[in-house]
C-alpha cells in the first residue's frame, strides 16, 4: 500500500470525517457507561501541516484552513474546532499548526473510561501511533489488516461503542466490496454497534451500489450524509465524499441536518457544490 495521509491531511474530508466522528463520540458520552473506539486505518495519528509532504500538496488551504479564517464559525463546527485548539495546546503562540487524525480526535475527546483500538499494516504509521500514544492506557495499537482484525475486536467488552472504516481506496471500487464482507461479518457478531463508513465521491454512480447493498444485506436504521464541494461530473478529481453510518445515535439525523448545510457553506469549490442527508434503511 503506497498511500500516505500526510499528503491529504486537514482538506475538506478530513473536516467531513471528523467533524461527524466527533459528533458520533459526543452522543456516546451522553450515557455514562463506558465505550470502545474502533479504527480500521488509523494512519499516524497526527500530522504537521508544516511538513514537506503537507506543503506539497496544500489541499489543507481548501479544508480546515478555511474554518480558520472564517468570520464567523457556525456553532455546527464549535466542538470541531475546539478539539483543534485542544490539539495545538503545546504551541506557545497559538498557532494551528498540527492537524489531529482520528485517532488523536478519540484520545482527546474520550474519556478515561473508555478505549481505543486502532488498526494499521504500514511500519511508519504504526510505529508513529505506539510514539504518540506510550503511556495511554486506553489505547491498544494492532499492526494488522483492519478488515481482518474487525472480526476479533467485536463486540467489544464495553458492549457500547463505534467503528470507524475510513481505508485509503487505492482499490477504487473493489475497496467497497471488501467493506461490505468486513462489515457484513462485523454486523452479525455486533448488530447494535455503530459502525461509521467514509468513502470519497468522484462520480455518484460509482457509489450506489454501495448503498443498496445496506437494504439488500438486511441492514437497518442506516443513516448517509455526504458533501459534495463541486458538480460529481469527473472521474479524474474528488469532487465530494460521504459516510454511512450505521445504528446512528437518536436525533443525530436532526444535528447533520445542521451540520451539513454549514460545511457546504464553507467549504464549496463551486457553485454547484451541494449535500445530502438520507435514511438508507429504518428500523
Amino acid at each position: 500500500m503506497n498511500y500516505r495521509h500526510a499528503f491529504h491531511a486537514g482538506n475538506f474530508a478530513d473536516v467531513f470525517k471528523h467533524a461527524i466522528l466527533i459528533g458520533l463520540l459526543d452522543a456516546l458520552k451522553a450515557k455514562p457507561t463506558p465505550f470502545c473506539y474502533i479504527d480500521t486505518h488509523a494512519g499516524a495519528g497526527r500530522y504537521d501541516l508544516r511538513d514537506e509532504e503537507a506543503r506539497k500538496t496544500g489541499e489543507f488551504v481548501d479544508g480546515v484552513q478555511r474554518l480558520l479564517v472564517a468570520t464567523n464559525l457556525p456553532g455546527s463546527l464549535r466542538p470541531y474546532f475546539d478539539l483543534l485548539r485542544a490539539a495545538n495546546a503545546a504551541d506557545a503562540n497559538g498557532h494551528l499548526n498540527v492537524y489531529p487524525g482520528s485517532p488523536l480526535i478519540a484520545s482527546l475527546a474520550l474519556r478515561e473510561s473508555d478505549r481505543i483500538a486502532l488498526c494499521e499494516v504500514q511500519d511508519a504509521e504504526t510505529a508513529a501511533l505506539r510514539k504518540l500514544f506510550a503511556g495511554d492506557k486506553r489505547v491498544g495499537v494492532h499492526q494488522r489488516d483492519g478488515y481482518a482484525a474487525l472480526a476479533g475486536l467485536v463486540p467489544p467488552k464495553e458492549r457500547r461503542g463505534v467503528v470507524l472504516i475510513d481505508p485509503p481506496f487505492e482499490a477504487q471500487e473493489a475497496e467497497f466490496r471488501t467493506i461490505e464482507s468486513a462489515l457484513a461479518n462485523a454486523h452479525a457478531h455486533w448488530p447494535t454497534g455503530i459502525y461509521a463508513i467514509w468513502y470519497p465521491i468522484k462520480l455518484h454512480r460509482q457509489v450506489l451500489p454501495f448503498q443498496r447493498w445496506f437494504a439488500k444485506q438486511g441492514i437497518k436504521k442506516t443513516l448517509v450524509a455526504e458533501l459534495m464541494i463541486d458538480a460529481d461530473d469527473s472521474p479524474l478529481r474528488l469532487n465530494g465524499c460521504g459516510m454511512v453510518i450505521v445504528n446512528a445515535p437518536w436525533q443525530f439525523d436532526t444535528w447533520l441536518a445542521g451540520l451539513l448545510p454549514d460545511l457546504k457553506r464553507l467549504l464549496a469549490r463551486s457553485p454547484r457544490a451541494s449535500h445530502r442527508l438520507e435514511w438508507l434503511t429504518r428500523e
